[in-house]
């Protein structure tokens, strides 16, 4: 706890009978609603923390596209026509903007509105700008164009590479979208719909600074893609009947493993979580897990076709519907805690955070592993969004946009009291370095340390 001297040489106070301005009670007012939140929400102020508003962006706050804080700088697009404007912005130098460029991204030619909102990847010596069709490779630099390509690229953790798929359908399956004919649709990468399934799906390694091919690989119906392991240029293929890691510089097959049929059906889908791959059969209401090191399969369950009220599980195994819901053991599948309250589960700061299913509102943090609560979030309304292996940073609204925050470290249980700020409505974002809050029209940053 700190101590803090009281002045006797402090200005006297106003005159009996005055009443102090407004202004006065309210910053009065944030103070103890950050003390309340210390006490109920188990937050502690640090040594050496740091907390200091760096100043405004304008301009970064449109609806339909805000703002995005990648690798360390923020990227705002612009509401212009035809085309949009992507500006990057420098938060350790000063808020200085680096670059503008132009990029062209599809619309409604009626109604003037963007089709899909466009997303900012940071991949080394490149910025990937995509959208659903799209994408535009800038240079991280200067902002110029280094290529495009009408497709989206998943650009993969390590090695300067990112992966494209090419989905082939036969030819005279587009479907008439004039007639109205019922029946299942199977689309390509460009929205095109068609009446039968892929017959296959080219894979290719494209460099990320020149754009060229580095390989091609090809699959049978359509995939799923996946960059594989954290820290390594590799890449995971799940297709109808197999699993490939495939080095993702060279395309060279690491290692493969076949898929059989689930009562008569081919897998639907495959996704990773942690070291564990996901295989999922729709139509069989199954999914089988496999060892993402050797691909051998680990175990398998069934699962409901339908369920009444699903949870939003993100990179935590669940089973069950809210209220009702298991955490299980991704290696084994087995039940290892439950949760009664209708809560979403994610993975935040080497932690299970609990939010409220229906106002997002953070409830507590539990052990991964136990299901043992580690810290009670009462008093804090808001998680960040940000990355998963990042802290977890909180906001208090305290009312007429004053705001305590706070941030719980990774691989670490307290909230670490962080300090109060002024903001407006709409989502703020943080990484391990900055937060970022729309404040009307225009954006205001703030940087932070532990």
């Amino acid at each position: 706890m700190t101590l803090i001297e009281l002045d006797l040489d402090a200005t006297p106070g106003p005159a009996p009978g005055r009443q102090p301005p407004p202004w006065r009670y309210r910053r009065t007012g944030l103070l103890v609603a950050v003390v309340l939140v210390i006490a109920l929400g188990g937050a502690a102020p640090a040594a050496g923390m740091f907390w200091r508003l760096l100043g405004e962006v304008a301009g970064g706050n449109v609806a339909e596209s805000p703002a995005q804080l990648v690798g360390g700088r923020i990227y705002t697009l612009s509401a212009t026509f035809p085309d949009r404007e992507l500006s990057a912005w420098d938060p350790a130098d000063g808020l200085r903007r680096l670059w503008t460029a132009r990029i062209v991204a599809p619309r409604d030619a009626v109604r003037g509105l963007f089709l899909s909102r466009i997303t900012v990847s940071a991949a080394g010596d490149v910025v990937l700008v995509g959208d659903r069709l799209n994408t535009t490779a800038l240079d991280a630099a200067d902002g110029h164009t280094r290529w495009t390509r009408t497709s989206p690229v998943t650009p993969l953790a390590a090695g300067g590479t990112g992966i494209v798929t090419d989905v082939v359908f036969r030819a005279g399956t587009e479907y008439d979208q004039e007639s109205g004919d019922p029946g299942m649709l199977y689309f390509s990468a460009d929205g095109a719909p068609h009446t039968e399934p892929p017959i296959r799906t080219d894979v290719r390694g494209v460099d990320l600074v020149t754009g060229q091919v580095l390989w091609t690989a090809q699959a049978p119906g359509s995939v799923n893609v996946e960059p594989a392991v954290a820290g390594q240029p590799s890449v995971l293929i799940t297709s109808a009947t197999g699993l490939e890691l495939r080095d993702g510089r060279s395309g060279t097959v690491v290692r493969a493993a076949a898929l059989p049929k689930v009562a008569g059906s081919w897998p639907s889908n495959g996704a990773i979580l942690g070291d564990v791959v996901l295989v999922r059969y729709d139509q069989a209401s199954r999914q089988v897990g496999y060892d993402l090191r050797t691909l051998e399969q680990l175990w398998s369950r069934d699962i409901p076709d339908m369920q009444a009220e699903p949870a939003d599980c993100d990179q935590v195994l669940c089973a069950g519907d809210r209220g009702d819901l298991s955490v299980l053991d991704p290696r084994t599948a087995r039940p290892v805690w439950t949760v009664v309250d209708a809560v979403d589960l994610s993975m935040r700061a080497g932690h299970v955070l609990e939010t409220d299913a229906e106002t997002g509102a953070p409830l507590r943090l539990a052990d991964a592993h136990t299901g043992r609560i580690r810290r009670e979030l009462s008093g804090w309304s808001e998680a960040l969004d940000g990355p998963a292996a990042g802290p977890l940073v909180l906001r208090r609204t305290a009312g007429d946009g004053e705001a305590a925050f706070g941030a719980v470290p990774p691989g670490h249980a307290e909230v670490r009291l962080l300090g109060a700020a002024r903001v407006g409505d709409g989502d703020c974002q943080a990484d391990d370095r900055y937060v970022v809050c729309p404040n009307g029209q225009d954006l205001r940053i703030w940087a932070y340390r532990f």
